[in-house]
């Protein structure tokens, strides 16, 4: 997008935790109770107040014991940028240098590759379909942005679309399945730049701005981790987008077709903005916001519980400079959401109301297949298998 960090995330700095191999140690903590003067004007027995504050603490402590961490060797220097799982062994990653990367044992190995022709490019986004099928995307501005296919696991790549504007700069994408994808760009002037796949992708094709809402000056999403865009079931998608005076969400419920706008309640100034958006079911989302300009006292999380139509403010996560990627994990015993950035990866049982730190390590973004297999991955080929969820 045309905020500054759009097109200057790899000048980030290799983290001092890049050699640290072994998960860092959880332990639990004693519960100490202090009597607050509420508790005296409590009918509930002192005693009975300290149980529950305890339990509490020890469920709390408890789900973050249970989190396994386990660095694994990707093969690879590069930037990681994007994960895509699709299943608890199958996953594609993306990164900078033209890289991708594959697993079909869930991690324990990784093949990595580069694409012919596209040493140069930032692959910021990956859609895998299967073991086989996956889909890149690049950013950059007019010729840079492109997407490839590949359909036999990585050994040959096809150059399906090249941004053909000067001014256009991709962002993300996603599929709603196989054949039907879309991709969100930076506004182009006063219009905003959406374009859609009916056939897996052998043409793509530009979302009528007289279907879209117009847009905003400097308009456009964080090319962070390829989380700016959500789709689900019945041609439900949502994404997040800014400028440096506002953010907002759009979305659509007919595979594309038309949009809407809503206002989003996160902090927006140069160089941060909403980066992520994600959903659990067609009514409860969060986004989530960062950046290398964030600064302390920014909101940089709002929930929905009515589909995108209105937001409210969350707990900002404890990151550094916010999150660039978050997503929910699927089936977890409860409702989950994982935010991953420069500063860490932490993670919220409350829609974001409270976070709980993972660890301090430099990731990009995060994906998940279930509660047993997620993937963080950032800077230095870094890729981190979390589980336990």
């Amino acid at each position: 997008m045309t905020f500054p960090q759009s097109r200057s995330y790899d000048k980030l700095r290799t983290s001092r935790f890049a050699n640290h191999t072994q998960p860092p140690t959880m332990t639990l903590r004693s519960c100490g109770f202090h009597s607050p003067p509420i508790a005296r004007q409590s009918r509930l027995p002192l005693a009975t107040l300290a149980v529950f504050a305890c339990v509490g603490a020890f469920r709390a402590t408890r789900a973050s014991a249970q989190i396994a961490r386990t660095e694994q060797v990707s093969g690879t220097t590069a930037l990681l940028i994007a994960v895509s799982p699709v299943n608890d062994r199958v996953v594609w990653v993306s990164g900078a240098r033209g890289t991708w990367l594959r697993t079909t044992d869930g991690g324990t190995t990784w093949r990595s590759g580069r694409v012919s022709g596209a040493d140069s490019l930032q692959f910021r986004d990956v859609y895998a379909v299967d073991s086989t099928t996956a889909y890149l995307l690049s950013i950059g501005s007019g010729s840079q942005s492109r997407i490839y296919k590949t359909t036999d696991a990585g050994e040959h790549w096809t150059l399906q679309h090249t941004n053909p504007d000067s001014a256009g700069f991709f962002d993300c994408m996603d599929f709603w399945d196989a054949n039907h994808g879309i991709v969100i760009g930076d506004a182009i002037g006063t219009q905003v730049a959406i374009l859609t796949t009916a056939n897996g992708g052998v043409t793509w094709n530009r979302v009528s701005p007289t279907s879209l809402p117009a847009a905003q000056p400097g308009d456009g999403s964080f090319a962070a981790s390829g989380t700016c865009l959500i789709t689900r079931n019945g041609g439900r998608a949502w994404i997040v987008a800014s400028n440096p005076a506002r953010a907002h969400v759009l979305r659509t419920s007919d595979f594309g077709r038309t949009w809407t706008a809503d206002s989003l309640p996160i902090t927006t100034h140069s160089g941060s903005g909403p980066q992520s958006i994600a959903f659990r079911d067609n009514n409860n989302g969060i986004a989530l916001g960062g950046g290398n300009g964030a600064k302390p006292g920014d909101l940089l999380a709002a929930s929905t519980s009515d589909g995108g139509h209105t937001w409210v403010t969350r707990g900002s996560p404890p990151l550094r400079t916010g999150v660039w990627g978050g997503v929910y994990v699927p089936s977890a015993r409860r409702p989950t959401v994982v935010a991953v950035g420069p500063g860490g990866a932490v993670f919220s049982t409350d829609d974001g109301a409270s976070w709980t730190t993972i660890d301090s390590l430099e990731y990009w973004s995060v994906g998940f297949a279930s509660p047993r297999a997620g993937w963080a991955v950032g800077t230095q080929g870094r890729i981190t298998k979390l589980s336990g969820f």
